[in-house]
């Protein structure tokens, strides 16, 4: 399994049509006479076998469900489709903010469709990628494995930063962790923010098995890490909150927010795939924004402790250009859709097992 495997996943032209006619009406249900009638019309003639294997192919993405039987089956769109389909980023992002059709309130059907997220596919290629993870950390000593966890930690701290509009660079960073050495010209909450992260990883790494299950508490724990001596409310926020760049608006109700954060905490404790456990978390709490600030922080230090808590490689996130990771997070917003979310997470825990511990 390796990339150019992973973009073999894509749809081919005929199956991309049948997708576009269920876009046009998602309440559409076709059986397989009247969609090889539709494509014979648009495409030119097609087998009924060819015809069944794309079907197969769809539903085995989960983009479609079969309803009934033998010769009464039709099909229609799948109520996770939107989760899990492919949106071009360049050209969602063409479309101006305030031009942009979306979702501008939370949805709290998404926690029902956040399910098989990867593809088996997309799951053999990451657990391929752990086990080369795993073989290369038994290579290591004690002092080693902990020069390369230092190593991800200033290299994580640097760039999760920089996301929030640190202005540290990544040498600076090292000299501040490793020295405690402040560089010149930067404000005192740009290196508490380092610092913070850096200890949020030194207490994950130190209590590593207790996020094998998450819990309210220990995210707000991180999170009160992460936050220490910046001004940032501690717990759940009772304001409203805004979000740069897009119409979304995250819920306003203390008690509806305390309710989604249980949903999330049952859904991803439901979810066994380490993997699926930590995009499901870090997409819903960037999407739920449950405190006042350090939303996206927090996603991404626990996102790392979910994986830690299962012997998997945790993410520097070195290498994500930070203007694709924030489209990732609005498309999730505005569209519930999580696809370009996963196609990073993706990228970024290939670079980490091929970047460290080695």
């Amino acid at each position: 399994m390796n990339k150019k495997e992973l973009k073999n996943n894509q749809l081919n032209k005929r199956q991309d049509y049948i997708m576009r006619l269920f876009e046009k009406q998602e309440t559409f249900s076709i059986s397989i006479g009247m969609l090889g009638k539709y494509i014979n019309e648009a495409l030119g003639h097609v087998s009924k076998i060819t015809l069944n294997r794309d079907l197969k192919r769809l539903l085995e993405f989960g983009y479609i469900i079969a309803k009934g039987k033998t010769r009464a089956t039709v099909y229609t769109l799948s109520p996770r489709y939107q989760i899990i389909r492919t949106i071009n980023p360049e050209e969602y992002f063409k479309t101006k903010t305030d031009e942009r059709s979306v979702k501008e309130h939370f949805d709290f059907e998404i926690f029902s469709h956040l399910t098989d997220i990867f593809t088996s596919e997309e799951q053999q290629y990451l657990k391929t990628l752990n086990d080369i993870y795993k073989t290369n950390i038994k290579k290591h000593n004690k002092n080693s494995l902990k020069k390369e966890f230092e190593r991800l930690t200033i290299e994580l701290s640097w760039k999760s930063s920089e996301i929030e509009g640190n202005t540290y660079t990544l040498l600076e960073t090292e000299a501040l962790i490793l020295n405690k050495q402040e560089a010149p010209g930067h404000n005192k909450k740009e290196v508490i923010m380092i610092l913070n992260h850096k200890a949020a990883l030194d207490y994950i790494q130190n209590n590593a098995k207790q996020f094998k299950k998450i819990s309210l508490r220990e995210i707000k724990n991180i999170h009160n890490i992460l936050t220490m001596k910046l001004g940032i409310k501690r717990g759940l926020r009772s304001s409203v909150v805004g979000i740069v760049g897009t119409k979304y608006k995250p819920l306003d109700n203390i008690y509806q927010i305390q309710e989604a954060m249980e949903k999330m905490e049952r859904t991803v404790n439901s979810e066994s795939d380490p993997f699926a456990k930590a995009i499901i978390f870090m997409a819903l709490i960037a999407y739920i924004q449950p405190f006042e600030d350090g939303n996206k922080r927090t996603s991404r230090l626990f996102g790392n402790a979910i994986l830690m808590a299962q012997d998997y490689c945790p993410l520097s996130y070195r290498s994500v250009n930070e203007g694709e990771y924030k489209k990732a997070v609005i498309l999730f917003y505005e569209q519930g859709n999580i696809a370009y979310f996963k196609k990073l997470f993706i990228e970024q825990f290939e670079f980490a097992v091929k970047n460290y511990f080695r």
